[in-house]
């Protein structure tokens, strides 16, 4: 089985960054950076796959300038067998992603597409669900545990949904979007960062779309709402019905 794993390079997760002062973006310069958490979690459950000797090649991608071969070499140094360029001068909206990772796709014939169910830095988490709609393949999101089925030819997974646990299984090949709780992905060392220095980064030349949305305006968040304790369920009713929400209603 061959495993494609698309890797974003954002802001560290742990950095708290701001507008812009005239608000026409965010203050990102200088910031550190890394590959996108669910990203991360998405190329350690390849390489526990790979391990576990279910797949023969875990090969991670990255759309965008020359910076994010930072990436690449990231994933690489995690254990991938493969890290493969595909250049833009800017990072891409997620149709243009999805639109290059189908070329990509189509191009080297994965038998699953492993990818975070979102970026943290736009957070919108659409591209897995357009990427398996223009392939015309299975998708599922929110995953939180998977493994390859007995006969090998479909992943049992389990999606978080707002009820709790659903397991499906989802035929190959198939998009697969993760989610925080399926592992925390393994540390890497120094060595293993210097050795990745060294390695070959393939360039996969893509068409990839002209932007069709337009960044208006970008403000910090409000802040903190006043918030207080109440004693039980009664005062909440209580509390809704004098605010007129909805939940606050007699029965």
């Amino acid at each position: 089985m061959k495993i494609l794993v698309p890797v974003k390079f954002t802001v560290d997760a742990d950095v708290q960054v701001r507008p812009l002062p005239d608000g026409g973006g965010i203050d990102v310069a200088g910031a550190p950076r890394a590959i996108n958490p669910f990203d991360a979690i998405a190329l350690e459950a390849a390489l526990r796959l790979k391990e576990a000797g279910q797949a023969r090649e875990v090969a991670a991608l990255a759309i965008g300038p020359a910076e994010v071969e930072k990436g690449l070499r990231a994933a690489l140094a995690m254990g991938a067998d493969r890290a493969v360029h595909v250049p833009a001068d800017e990072l891409p909206e997620p149709l243009a992603v999805a639109h290059v990772l189908e070329q990509v796709a189509r191009a080297q014939q994965p038998d699953l597409i492993l990818m975070g169910k979102q970026a943290i830095d736009d957070d919108c988490g659409c591209v897995p669900p357009i990427l398996a709609a223009r392939l015309g393949w299975p998708q599922a999101m929110f995953v939180s545990a998977l493994e390859l089925a007995p006969e090998g030819v479909a992943l049992k997974v389990a999606c978080e949904m707002d009820f709790g646990l659903r397991w499906l299984k989802v035929p190959l090949p198939c998009v697969i979007g993760v989610d925080l709780r399926l592992n925390e992905p393994r540390f890497v060392s120094l060595g293993q960062m210097m050795k990745a220095r060294r390695r070959p980064v393939e360039v996969f030349e893509a068409n990839v779309p002209a932007p069709r949305l337009r960044l208006l305006e970008v403000m910090a968040a409000g802040g903190a709402r006043k918030q207080r304790m109440l004693a039980g369920v009664d005062e909440l009713l209580r509390e809704l019905r004098a605010e007129g929400m909805p939940g606050g209603e007699e029965e």
